[in-house]
């Protein structure tokens, strides 16, 4: 019995290993090409009025960043009569308010929504719905309060959603701009750039599917007043509205000439909330639909799911099995007839772990250094295992609230005062 469940999860393990190289391959493809058609694009649309944008930027208590976020938003490089930054003042209790009402007082297109105590702080998705109530833009376009977008991010949004009729959302890419803050935040750039061009890139190239992210993406109107907005019951809101925009009969596209720079967590503690939170929504997500694959009008969404479904339960289930018998093997005789396989199976595994990787940091340039690779060969051993007992917490907390039916808790990130981080 030990040998089979041995060979069970060693197979699971294996099977998101190739596929994650599969899609490193397509990402690196998409590196390559993606750029390729903006100028036969701007040439499609120069005779063509651009429409006009909503940003919406969510911000409770972000007062040690929002000022920075503005000032990016200031720097876009898109018709101002075409645009309007609406930023919703989440019952906030610090001066995230009267940040935003200074700036509103000598830029008009920057325009405050303040939420009153009673409907705010209950999360992001309730922000988002708040804002845009007020908004009047054909293309509605969501950052977060800690994102300084590059000045061509929205453009950029907007001319793929152009020239691509299909895509019901684009969604750029995002950098870390306090990656050399401390070893963490080496830790998640180096994940972050890793899932931009291996699950973003890799599934846009080969499948035509990429996952709404929390900020830096653009989505038609239209869909949203069709959507009725955002699922104010999930954490993960920005997985749920992907599968909805697909269920509709669109696409996401990933489209990473479209750029903004974002704060990352600089302590375990702000980083295991933040993850957890993410954890718990993209769960919650994949068994709201897969209970309901039946009803969906897309079944290519399955596909998605399944991803989602093998990252977070079934491969999660193989490395912890695999993990558990090993280790008794080691106190009790189980017989394994594997032993010596296993393990040029394992040292292979982290072999093709550490190719995956370092072929994401190549595409960025400056990421492909001796350091890098040092950090990666360390990660696998720390900061991927983490990932482990985070998710084991998440599934717990979900299954918690499920079974007590308690109220979806939202955990709002920390923020820092970094201002020497990389910007503009």
């Amino acid at each position: 019995m030990a040998n089979q469940l041995f060979i069970f999860s060693l197979s699971i393990i294996w099977l998101m290993l190739l596929y994650h190289m599969f899609l490193m391959q397509g990402g690196y493809l998409h590196y390559l090409r993606f750029a390729k058609p903006i100028k036969r694009w701007e040439k499609n649309i120069s005779d063509t009025p651009l429409p006009s944008v909503s940003i919406l930027i969510p911000a409770h208590n972000e007062a040690v960043v929002i000022e920075r976020t503005l000032k990016a938003m200031l720097k876009l490089n898109y018709p101002k009569d075409k645009l309007e930054v609406i930023v919703i003042n989440d019952n906030s209790s610090d001066g995230t308010g009267e940040i935003i009402d200074a700036y509103h007082a000598n830029y008009p297109h920057i325009i405050p929504v303040h939420v009153a105590p009673e409907d705010g702080g209950k999360g992001k998705s309730g922000a988002l719905n708040n804002g845009f109530k007020v908004a009047t833009g054909e293309i509605i376009a969501v950052y977060d309060a800690d994102n300084t977008p590059e000045s061509m991010a929205i453009y950029y949004l907007v001319l793929a959603m152009m020239n691509d009729k299909k895509a019901g959302a684009v969604v750029g890419k995002f950098r870390v701009n306090n990656s050399q803050k401390n070893l963490l935040t080496r830790f998640i750039n180096i994940e972050t750039i890793c899932f931009q061009w291996m699950a973003q890139a890799g599934r846009w190239f080969w499948f035509k599917i990429a996952t709404i992210p929390g900020t830096n993406f653009a989505i038609r109107r239209s869909i949203l007043d069709a959507l009725g907005g955002w699922d104010e019951q999930a954490l993960a809101e920005d997985t749920e509205l992907s599968i909805r925009v697909y269920n509709q009969g669109y696409h996401v596209r990933f489209f990473p000439a479209a750029i903004t720079w974002e704060q990352e967590p600089e302590s375990w503690k702000v980083w295991w909330k933040q993850r957890t939170r993410w954890a718990r929504g993209n769960q919650y997500v994949v068994l709201k639909f897969l209970l309901r694959f039946m009803k969906l009008d897309r079944k290519r969404i399955v596909f998605d799911l399944i991803y989602f479904f093998f990252t977070y339960f079934l491969f999660f289930l193989g490395v912890i099995l695999s993990g558990a018998i090993f280790v008794t093997n080691l106190f009790v005789d189980l017989n394994l007839e594997l032993g010596l396989i296993a393990m040029i199976l394992w040292v292979l595994a982290y072999l093709l772990y550490i190719t995956e990787v370092m072929i994401a940091l190549s595409i960025e340039k400056e990421q492909m250094n001796s350091r890098n690779f040092l950090i990666v060969l360390f990660m696998y051993f720390t900061y991927s295992q983490i990932w482990l007992f985070l998710v084991m917490n998440a599934m717990f907390l979900e299954a918690k609230r499920k079974l007590f039916n308690e109220d979806v808790t939202w955990y709002k990130t920390e923020r820092y005062d970094n201002k020497n981080s990389k910007s503009l």
